[in-house]
């Protein structure tokens, strides 16, 4: 086996392209898989963490791996499909190693993992030889340590404290490095890490961001992250989460608590959660979001444009306007009817919304079950539909993301972009 340079720091070999024997690019290499053992010793390095194309990472086995080099990691065999998740003693360097605070044998000091260096033994089984730390120093007028101290290169057992969970250990670079991804590649890397380390990522996460990351993940594994926060600072990001996917997580937790969140709450976006926890989860008030585009009959063409502009709107909700009489919030006045965007784009910015509805459109009642709901959808061929309640009201809306949410698995997550089956034969020699 040709493995190029013997020793390989993770930090450059975290974003290099993967190829097969035959030069074709297979995924990017974005953390390897470590075993740290608490009794001592050097980790061993064991894989590698690839992303390929639909950003899905998956697990490729150092065994697998032919050649390292500059810019270029070369393996053979098959790449299982199934996305990676960290099993039982497994630790990921990047995610969870960087950032670290260890010992230094030499003087007792504290310093932090910045890099680790991998390298084979005879048996081609690659273990972590070097670190590269820098040194904690305390600073005149610093409080606690500062982390702009001496870098040094030392050797894995010149130093202790590998094994240990370290709560003071940054969260700033894993959160970096998905800076320009979608909240689901977050909320998928945070599902391979250790309960514990996602959770200190959870926390250092804005409250915003927090929640379209939470919205990603499956239910089961909301409440776990959500139950590591504050009581207050998980009201906070249940307020930025969209009303519907809030509701849905608070359904999940245990009464008690859920009425205890739901009391630290802003009083207005507490209002909405409680309406949509009213109603059946398969129903279509279950279903529907209390936010979706809503103005009046009056209100012009060129306002209604610049409000399905918003990035922060789903592309879905973001497909039509819904038209009623004031007020303008659910449950609204009399509700007049719907225009798609495509109508929208056609018409003179200055003319008024209300003569644009689309009369064929019949909204869905609360009570409507899911596959009534389905069904209507299919039939209209149209991404949302509103909700409107037996006194003309709209109290919502029903969007395609979440009927497919509730028709699928629930673990479709864990199978996006799947083939057929675990393994796909895309390497050969």
């Amino acid at each position: 086996m040709s493995t190029g340079p013997e020793r390989v720091y993770i930090a450059r070999l975290a974003g290099t392209t993967v190829f097969d024997p035959l030069g074709d690019a297979v995924g990017r290499v974005r953390d390897v898989v470590l075993l740290v053992r608490r009794s001592g010793g050097a980790p061993t390095a064991v894989g590698l963490v690839v992303e390929v194309p639909g950003r899905r990472r998956v697990f490729m086995p150092l065994t697998r791996v032919t050649s390292i080099s500059p810019g270029q990691v070369i393996c053979t065999g098959v790449i299982n499909l199934r996305r990676f998740k960290a099993r039982q003693g497994e630790t990921l360097a990047v995610a969870e190693m960087f950032e670290r605070s260890v010992k230094l044998k030499s003087d007792k000091s504290t310093a932090y993992i910045e890099d680790m260096a991998i390298e084979p033994d005879r048996t081609r089984t690659w273990h972590v030889s070097k670190l590269f730390v820098r040194r904690a120093e305390r600073r005149k007028g610093v409080l606690g340590f500062s982390r702009r101290g001496e870098a040094l290169v030392v050797d894995t057992d010149q130093v202790t404290g590998l094994s240990t969970r370290d709560k003071n250990q940054g969260a700033a670079l894993v959160i970096e490095s998905f800076e320009d991804h979608k909240p689901a590649d977050l909320a998928a890397a945070l599902l391979e890490m250790s309960p514990s380390r996602s959770a200190e990522i959870a926390a250092a996460l804005d409250d915003e961001r927090l929640a379209d990351v939470l919205e990603e993940m499956p239910e089961e594994d909301q409440v776990v992250l959500l139950s590591t926060l504050r009581s207050e600072r998980a009201a906070d990001v249940l307020e930025a989460m969209d009303p519907d996917d809030a509701a849905d997580l608070l359904g999940d937790l245990p009464e008690k608590q859920a009425a205890a969140l739901l009391e630290l709450m802003e009083p207005e976006d507490a209002k909405h959660v409680e309406q949509l926890l009213g109603y059946e989860d398969d129903t279509a008030g279950g279903l529907m979001t209390t936010e979706p585009v809503i103005v009046g009959p009056e209100t012009s063409v060129a306002s209604c444009l610049a409000m399905v502009r918003k990035q922060e709107l789903p592309p879905a909700l973001a497909s039509m306007v819904f038209v009623v009489r004031p007020p303008l919030e659910t449950p609204t006045g009399r509700y007049v009817g719907l225009v798609h965007l495509q109508r929208l784009l056609r018409e003179p910015p200055h003319e008024a919304i209300g003569t644009f509805v689309d009369p064929a459109i019949a909204p869905l009642h609360p009570d409507a079950r899911l596959p009534e709901v389905a069904r209507r959808m299919a039939a209209y061929d149209i991404l949302a539909l509103p909700v409107v309640g037996d006194d003309h009201r709209l109290v919502g809306a029903v969007s395609i993301d979440d009927v497919l949410d509730h028709l699928l698995p629930s673990d479709w997550r864990e199978h996006i972009d799947e083939d057929s089956g675990p393994e796909q034969e895309v390497l050969h020699g």
